[in-house]
């Protein structure tokens, strides 16, 4: 590893992590009592691995599994953009596939993200849900809120409030996606 890799402030760790996703899927057992009407919705990238995590421990728990599935944002987000047919201004994030293999009318569905900042990429994930149907409810789970919102947007669950500063970042990492388990905060 790499001297930039390791120069954050381990927040949470592989037990802590694990310690805080066993609470939040507590927290959503005792807010759906009927699990057969809910479904998880990681939004692409990491909060897919955290949806399957949290299935996984809600039907350890509740002897039910929620529907599961993963949505890509990518096309909803307001920073991504090419006009005119000129090459974009900025790097652009990669498409992923979107995968809702349920109805979502009737649901509750419980959208899962990694980190709630400004609240831009939640609004886009509501906007591309919307587009695949009329969920009943739509709840939201978050592993850390950092603060500094820009749209009114507010997770029904949280795994841990950060209070950061501008100048800071919130790594998240996942042994799905990067081989460890470990939320970290680093100067940008």
């Amino acid at each position: 590893m790499s001297a930039v890799e390791t120069s954050g402030k381990i927040l949470l760790d592989a037990d802590a992590l694990s310690r805080t996703l066993s609470r939040i899927a507590h927290e959503v057992i005792e807010a759906n009592p009927d699990l057969g009407e809910v479904a998880l919705v990681g939004i692409q990238t990491r909060g897919v691995p955290l949806a399957q995590r949290l299935a996984r421990l809600i039907e350890e728990r509740a002897g039910e599994a929620p529907a599961l599935g993963a949505i890509d944002i990518t096309f909803y987000r307001d920073d991504v953009s090419v006009r005119g047919g000129a090459a974009p201004r900025h790097a652009q994030p990669l498409v992923r596939a979107t995968q809702l293999d349920f109805p979502l009318e009737g649901m509750t569905v419980v959208l899962v993200d990694d980190v709630l900042y400004t609240g831009r990429t939640i609004r886009a994930a509501l906007d591309a849900l919307i587009d695949f149907g009329r969920p009943k409810s739509i709840q939201l789970v978050v592993l850390v809120d950092r603060g500094h919102r820009e749209l009114p947007i507010k997770a029904d669950y949280v795994g841990k409030n950060l209070p950061t500063s501008m100048s800071e970042s919130v790594q998240v990492h996942l042994s799905e996606v990067d081989g460890r388990d470990e939320v970290e905060i680093r100067e940008a």
